[in-house]
């Protein structure tokens, strides 16, 4: 993503850069070895992360079949009662001056749970 979006995405291994604004840490899970200073989490919404029924269904099939299928359901509960106060929180930051930065442990953010997040975030934006 550009320097230029309001949401971004990185990984928590990645050092901090000036222009991340809110970190937000998006996974369920503390990420092993990675001290919280370094981190440099500002927020973390657990809260926000698929279901661990969806997740774990996500993960049984590594080819990849299952990802338009994740994303779909992923999507529904993000609209749904148990991840509301968390997207309402992310788009609260963004609003306030973003940029926000999308932060995740997961060694394939592109085939992951956050670029469907992100995309998500804009909707919701876009459409309140």
């Amino acid at each position: 993503m550009s320097g230029s979006e309001p949401v971004r995405v990185r990984r928590v291994y990645d050092p901090p850069e000036d222009g991340d604004g809110t970190r937000v840490l998006v996974d369920r899970l503390w990420p092993r070895g990675v001290p919280k200073e370094r981190a440099a989490i500002d927020v973390w919404l657990k809260d926000v992360t698929p279901s661990d029924e969806l997740r774990s269904w996500y993960h049984q099939d590594r080819s990849g079949a299952r990802h338009d299928t994740f994303v779909e359901r992923y999507r529904t509960e993000l609209d749904d009662s148990a991840h509301t106060e968390a997207v309402e929180r992310l788009v609260g930051l963004v609003r306030a001056g973003g940029p926000v930065t999308l932060i995740t442990a997961v060694k394939d953010v592109a085939d992951s749970h956050v670029p469907v997040l992100a995309d998500h975030l804009k909707h919701v934006m876009n459409r309140t």
